[in-house]
């Protein structure tokens, strides 16, 4: 395990590392209120609204997690000419995330997702997207602005939502051009879109991703994940499926198992205190995982970090992110 020493060492050379997150950017939009009664048109709850709150979702809270650890964190997914677009770019500006090689679409919308909270219940979500596959020409441009900037990149992160952006046309070419320059390249993917990640680093499915990427029936047997025959049978057989060195595989409140050719797996138990919300644990995780490899860190304690990151997250309301100063008190703990 990580000393507070080995972390602190480690979050001072994230800071200069360079990393861009390529994938389906949207914006979280979050209606608060409270409800103290039913409505009389129908069997619905009535939430009077006390604030209404807008946060960067997606690959852009990828991205925001970064930013708070490193100066260069760059972000490239599609946005429409909207509104929507301008709040996602000025929250994540704010926050230090550098927009400028994003895609703007003439005729999308920006993905956008309104969350309806009351008392800190998740009442109900309204979603505006429309999904829509990556054209040849955004892939050409994506390709033109990729090669400008990756020599001076140490990490690249796939974020998949299975929006459209992350098509396979997309996948081969990135997965190319990294693997031709040497540098890191991590995924998140989407069980809705499964693709193949030959050339990638590190492939991070949460468990039903991987089980259906695998396709695999997974019966959740009880006990620990090293000791879950069908969960060790899928993480090997990804290694190969997806021709990666590494797979890792979130576990939810079991942590985290890592997969790695020619050894054995290796397992990295919870470490949340108190669960409020799992939405955007996964982004936490491939943003903390991509910074520590590429801060020259283990595989072994790069998801230990990361872990930790995901344990801090969950113990926040709403799209939230982890600062240095929580990561540092948590490996103190």
């Amino acid at each position: 395990m990580l000393s507070a020493s080995s972390a602190y060492e480690a979050i001072q050379r994230m800071a200069g590392r360079r990393i861009l997150v390529i994938g389906d950017v949207m914006l979280d939009h979050f209606i608060w209120g409270a409800v103290r009664r039913i409505s009389p048109e129908a069997p619905v709850p009535i939430v009077e609204v006390t604030k209404e709150t807008t946060f960067p979702g997606g690959a852009a809270n990828v991205a925001r997690n970064l930013s708070a650890f490193t100066p260069n964190a760059y972000l490239m997914g599609r946005v429409g000419k909207d509104s929507a677009a301008g709040e996602l770019k000025r929250l994540l500006n704010d926050e230090g995330v550098n927009t400028d090689p994003m895609l703007e679409s003439e005729t999308l919308p920006t993905i956008a997702k309104t969350r309806i909270i009351a008392r800190q219940q998740h009442v109900v979500r309204v979603d505006r997207e429309t999904i829509e596959k990556l054209s040849r020409e955004e892939l050409q441009q994506i390709t033109q602005r990729l090669e400008t900037m990756l020599p001076e990149l140490d990490g690249v992160i796939i974020e998949d939502y299975g929006k459209g952006f992350v098509t396979q046309a997309f996948a081969d070419q990135v997965l190319g051009m990294c693997k031709v320059a040497g540098k890191l390249v991590t995924v998140d993917p989407s069980p809705r879109n499964p693709l193949s990640w030959h050339g990638a680093s590190l492939v991070k499915p949460n468990r039903l991703e991987a089980f259906a990427a695998a396709g695999i029936q997974d019966h959740r047997t009880p006990g620990p994940p090293l000791e879950d025959r069908r969960l060790l049978e899928v993480g090997e057989q990804l290694l190969d499926q997806w021709a990666v060195g590494k797979v890792l595989i979130t576990l939810g409140e079991q942590g985290m198992i890592l997969f790695q050719r020619e050894l054995p797996p290796h397992h990295i138990p919870t470490f949340a205190r108190e669960v409020y919300d799992v939405s955007g644990a996964g982004d936490t995780a491939i943003a903390f995982l991509t910074l520590a490899l590429a801060s020259g860190l283990s595989a072994e304690d790069s998801a230990e970090i990361a872990n930790q990151a995901s344990g801090i997250v969950v113990g926040k309301l709403g799209t939230a992110r982890v600062m240095k100063e929580e990561l540092l008190k948590a490996f103190e703990d």
